[in-house]
């Protein structure tokens, strides 16, 4: 009993609430920008929890993590520029209900969505964190390639229409990762001799900048000075029983799936994010409205990414093994404080730990009450005239693109980007299997390879463990599901 008071007491200390409370707001501002994601605003901001004792850093940045995955939601939804790569699906069906005049509905639904997705990876965080944390360690090449294969099936579900259109524009996407130096045989690829910047490789955040918002940038100029603009309304800020009933049947579900996706050490909230999407159009009772401005479509990526959140932290606390680069900075913090982490610190400072876990709920809390009194606020961007929003997206753009090292060269890439959407656009051909081709192929390719050298050339690697099955068959029903779903209906109406 005193173990759980003095938890509860440190927890919620004045100044330990106040700086939760700072980091939630950052981050939540951070998440918002384009180009400035989750794992920049924890670096930039770690420097601040050097003077203060273990807990009040450790959960002022736990709460710029939390703040800064669903911040992202926030522009991707008004602007259709992602803040963070992890509110990337989320922009396919946000920024569509915002022109229809619902950017409301849409934030408070992406409000909603990431605390409960939120609420369930801190639920698992305190029930099974050993457990979930020895599954990730069974995590070979081998599944981690079917993993990005199962994430790359979803590029089917959200090319909308034109599936055959989307699939050119993922592979494309798979063609553009390969710039740059061979991660297994060192090989240069595709980049000119001496080059630095394509040896390298490119960086998928400025090619996302670009797809999304520089394009859209592009397309406002065209009728830049015409007085039509967008009226959001504001009157179903609190989601609506219909639209209630289907986050709550879908925002725990992808919280579930993306806090485990989340503690697989490598894997991220952007992949959460697509998998959560294509979940929820596989459970949606009406798939059809994917990509014409569907809530389930913006409930199933948030409660994925922000499930990633607490997903990430259970082996970086278990095994001290980091689940995403967030935690990775969070391992340094710790060990800033004198801590190891690791199975040991649930001996030595059982206090802190589970004071990590009442934190991460008391940060996810705070997102929600933040997010809630501010869409208001956020909403007031719609309001504002195309010759003064145009100029400043271009401005964000470019000092999102810089920001990320510094380079002029990802600014270049960012406008290239912004170019080439801007024509597929034009065209009708979706943009996001690009961005998902960007972050899975390289992770495909690079497992694809290492399991084939570990086995000596034998595919039977790919079929050896119980997680490999489990993930052919996730393959296979993302793949197949839509069809065989359609012709039971059908032998039923028959």
């Amino acid at each position: 009993m005193s173990l759980f008071v003095e938890i509860f007491t440190t927890s919620l200390t004045p100044m330990v609430f106040l700086y939760m409370a700072v980091g939630v707001l950052a981050g939540i501002c951070i998440g918002a920008l384009p180009g400035l994601t989750a794992t920049m605003g924890v670096a930039l901001l770690l420097p601040m929890t050097f003077g203060m004792d273990a807990a009040q850093g450790i959960l002022m940045l736990l709460g710029i993590y939390c703040g800064a995955i669903y911040g992202g939601s926030i522009s991707a939804v008004l602007l259709h520029t992602p803040g963070t790569p992890a509110s990337a699906a989320t922009a396919i069906d946000g920024y569509t209900l915002a022109q229809k005049g619902e950017a409301g509905r849409a934030l408070g639904a992406a409000t909603l969505s990431s605390y409960l997705g939120g609420l369930v990876s801190v639920a698992c965080l305190w029930l099974i964190s050993p457990l979930l944390a020895k599954l990730a360690l069974k995590f070979s090449s081998a599944e981690f390639f079917l993993l990005a294969v199962f994430g790359l099936c979803i590029i089917g579900n959200i090319s909308g229409d034109d599936i055959e259109k989307g699939l050119i524009c993922g592979c494309l996407g798979i063609l553009v990762a390969c710039i740059g130096i061979d991660s297994v045989t060192s090989y240069i690829r595709f980049a000119p001799e001496g080059n630095f910047n394509f040896m390298g490789g490119i960086n998928y955040i400025p090619i996302m900048i670009g797809l999304f918002a520089m394009s859209q940038a592009f397309e406002n100029v065209e009728d830049i000075f015409s007085e039509e603009e967008v009226q959001a309304k504001l009157t179903n800020i609190l989601p609506k029983k219909e639209d209630l009933k289907k986050i709550v049947r879908i925002a725990p579900l992808t919280g579930l799936i993306g806090t485990f996706i989340g503690i697989i050490p490598g894997a991220g909230a952007d992949i959460g994010s697509f998998v959560g999407y294509n979940v929820a159009r596989s459970i949606a009772k009406e798939p059809e409205l994917f990509g014409k401005g569907s809530v389930e479509a913006i409930s199933g990526p948030e409660g994925g990414n922000n499930g990633v959140t607490g997903g990430a932290m259970i082996p970086m606390l278990t095994l001290g093994v980091p689940g995403d680069a967030v935690t990775a900075i969070m391992i340094g913090a710790l060990t800033i404080q004198g801590l190891t982490p690791g199975p040991m610190l649930f001996s030595t400072n059982k206090v802190l730990v589970y004071t990590i876990f009442l934190g991460m709920f008391i940060a996810n809390t705070l997102m929600c009450l933040f997010g809630f009194a501010g869409i208001r606020l956020f909403t007031k961007v719609l309001s504002v005239p195309k010759v003064i929003l145009t100029p400043a997206i271009f401005v964000l753009c470019v000092i999102g693109s810089y920001a990320m090292k510094n380079s002029l060269f990802d600014v270049w890439v960012m406008l290239i980007a912004g170019i080439v959407g801007y024509f597929l656009a034009k065209v009708k051909v979706p943009t996001s299997p690009a961005i998902l081709g960007l972050i899975l192929g390289p992770m495909a390719e690079k497992n694809f390879r290492t399991a084939l050298l570990k086995s000596g050339g034998d595919p039977s690697v790919f079929f050896n463990s119980v997680i490999c099955w489990f993930f052919i068959f996730l393959i296979i029903v993302s793949l197949f599901g839509g069809k065989i779903k359609a012709l039971l209906f059908k032998k039923k109406a028959a």
